[in-house]
């Protein structure tokens, strides 16, 4: 018999996250707590993560989903990935807490390399839209701490500002020398799009997330097939749960790449099927955290590292909040760490 608790933290930005959707200064995480009312010391822990006008949770009942998900946690114990396709980051949340029950409530939930301190992940270093002497500034913090991965949010702002800041850079660093990815959350259209993607390519872009809105699959598809940048789907995953649709979507625009955000495609498992999906069909993939505090973010990097995919990730996220809960995860020159401190366990993943 089990029973769980729900725990509202919000996260304080420690700068404004300027994305296409708007400018973040604050965002809603829930943690959901599950024990067995025989052995109640042992504690499993998840987070559920939405983000503002994004996720599909981010409805006016979200907090009373999660308090009905809670209080039935036994009775969807066995099909809550059905139950609540609809809900990807309470989904996501339940598998997540459940898993760390079953692996004995210590937060490693995927034991690795990784969580034994001997191997890192490669990120990108992230840079929010904002004005451009502000995206410069970020850009040069990111370099001087060791990135040579860098991801720009475009499109909703100044494009032609943008885009001189990422030729400056292409001046002084090579692709060799430094990866250049940009994320426009779907700012352009149809009409311009590859006008876009012409000017990155002479930047050596590595790819370019989402460059029009999702939902258009035909659009996306004849982008796709021109594109001189790799394209890479990510809000286009969003709100497909059957595997005959995934396929029928993957087919339909043959991306160059996927890109798995386990808040908002329902967990591991329904995001391992989504990578199943891209292997078959030679599609490239990466991860990419959605702003989870570092409950969540733990995670997915710990998933990921189990994944053995080379290529930097999107997992720096857990340093932009100035509240955000303790844990062992270190950025370290473009690399993520676990690095537990056994003089801070008091803390380890302590939440109030």
């Amino acid at each position: 018999m089990l029973k769980a608790s729900l725990h509202p933290h919000k996260l304080v930005f420690k700068q404004p996250g300027g994305t296409s959707r708007g400018v973040l200064t604050t965002k809603m995480s829930w943690y959901i707590q599950v024990w067995d009312v025989d052995n109640p010391e042992i504690i499993g822990l998840g987070e559920c993560s939405v983000l503002p006008k994004l996720s599909p949770d981010d409805r006016p009942d979200l907090e009373e989903k999660l308090k009905w998900s809670c209080w039935h946690i036994n009775e969807i114990l066995t099909n809550y990935q059905e139950v609540l396709k609809d809900w990807p980051a309470i989904c996501f949340a339940i598998e997540m807490a459940l898993t760390d029950l079953q692996r004995g409530g210590k937060q490693i939930l995927f034991p690795s390399d990784f969580t034994s301190g001997k191997q890192a992940i490669p990120i990108n270093g992230l840079i929010w839209m904002g004005p451009i002497d502000e995206m410069v500034n970020r850009v040069e913090e990111k370099l001087k701490e060791g990135f040579s991965c860098l991801k720009l949010k475009i499109g909703a702002i100044d494009f032609s500002n943008e885009l001189t800041l990422l030729k400056n850079l292409r001046q002084r660093f090579s692709s060799s020398h430094l990866e250049l990815r940009v994320d426009a959350n779907g700012a352009f259209s149809p009409q311009n799009a590859l006008e876009v993607l012409d000017e990155l390519a002479a930047l050596d872009i590595h790819s370019i997330e989402q460059p029009i809105k999702s939902g258009q699959w035909n659009a996306m598809a004849a982008l796709c097939e021109k594109t001189p940048v790799p394209i890479a789907l990510d809000e286009e995953l969003i709100g497909l749960h059957d595997e005959s649709l995934r396929r029928q979507m993957l087919n339909t625009i043959k991306p160059q790449y996927i890109i798995l955000k386990p808040s908002l495609t329902g967990g591991f498992a329904s995001s391992q099927s989504w990578i199943d999906l891209a292997n078959k069909m030679n599609i490239g993939w990466w991860v990419t955290s959605a702003l989870e505090g570092n409950i969540g973010l733990n995670a997915i990097a710990q998933w990921t590292a189990t994944l053995n995919n080379t290529m930097p990730q999107g997992l720096g996220t857990g340093q932009v909040f100035t509240n955000n809960v303790f844990s062992p995860l270190k950025v370290e020159n473009g690399y993520l760490h676990y690095k537990f401190d056994a003089a801070c366990s008091h803390q380890y993943f302590r939440i109030e």
